[in-house]
């Protein structure tokens, strides 16, 4: 019986395709698990927003790791999370693997863009050599001290060298000891379906509406032959748009929003009972010892 956050994803894996919505901090996190799905995704763009900054690779190692850390320690299900590029050259991803799997992280994945790296759903984007990529997989693959530790490689060939070459690296990558391939942005429904028949291993599917990419219902992935679906701007597109409407609502009419939860109910979202329940125990174990003890005299 497998206890680590990896060897549960993997568990999840064997039985089933995957669906880890996107969340960009601990909150959102617990609001996934508390919806139901089984795992969840920290999205590298939505960190960023919550830096204050665009998903131009502007983030350091340290500060995504430190929000997968809170992520991981606030929920119960497995953390897949964007490690980027892997912050450098193959001893920089072997201690951004280490970083993550101390953190509970059960999944990461590194691309093959050159750094600063942008959106794999921006133009602009320059990936590196073939040689380059496999060499930063293979340490990554090595760096893990839990062979459970998933190894996802990305690639972004697609959209800067062509759809062969995007198969090739995702190929090469999974030789070279990760365990699922993401290539990212396909351009057609074609390119989606081909996707798991021409590459030799899991694969993953990045579902990302208002993009070039095809968004579909994603039993439709399941049935292609995905292993894992990840939906990374769900919840930090929607709380823009819920904070815009709130605050124009405050604006225009001098009334804030009327909730639908009272704030013990929020609180209670976030742990309330248990960490209630942490204080009556110990309020009373300390009411206990004050009493004067008359075994003695």
């Amino acid at each position: 019986m497998h206890t680590s956050a990896a060897g549960k994803l993997r568990e999840l894996l064997r039985s089933r395709m995957v669906v880890a919505p996107g969340a960009f901090n601990a909150m959102t996190a617990r609001l996934v698990e508390q919806a139901g799905f089984e795992a969840v995704y920290m999205t590298g763009s939505g960190t960023s927003a919550a830096y204050g900054y665009p998903d131009f690779g502007l983030l350091t190692m340290t500060e995504m790791v430190e929000n997968a850390a809170a992520i991981a320690r606030s929920v119960t299900i497995p953390l897949i999370a964007d490690a980027d590029t892997g912050y450098g050259n193959e001893l920089n991803v072997t201690r951004t693997v280490r970083e993550y799997e101390q953190r509970g992280v059960a999944a990461l994945h590194l691309e093959d863009q050159v750094a600063p790296k942008r959106c794999g759903h921006l133009g602009g984007k320059e990936v590196v050599s073939r040689q380059e990529f496999i060499a930063k997989v293979a340490a990554a693959a090595a760096a893990r001290r839990d062979p459970d530790f998933l190894i996802i490689a990305r690639t972004d060939a697609r959209a800067v060298v062509s759809f062969d070459e995007a198969v090739a690296r995702a190929n090469a990558a999974l030789a070279a000891g990760a365990d699922m391939a993401f290539v990212e942005a396909p351009q057609t429904m074609e390119e989606v379906v081909a996707i798991p028949k021409l590459v030799h291993g899991p694969c993953l599917f990045n579902v990302a509406p208002g993009t070039s990419s095809p968004v579909f219902d994603l039993r439709e992935a399941a049935k292609m032959g995905y292993a894992l679906c990840i939906v990374p701007g769900i919840l930090s597109k929607a709380t823009i748009e819920a904070c815009d409407d709130a605050l124009q609502l405050l604006k225009t009419t001098h009334l804030p929003p009327t909730p639908r939860m009272s704030v013990a109910d929020t609180f209670r979202r976030f742990g309330a009972d248990e960490w209630n329940a942490l204080r009556r125990r110990f309020a009373g174990a300390s009411a206990d010892s004050s009493e004067p003890d008359r075994s003695k005299g």
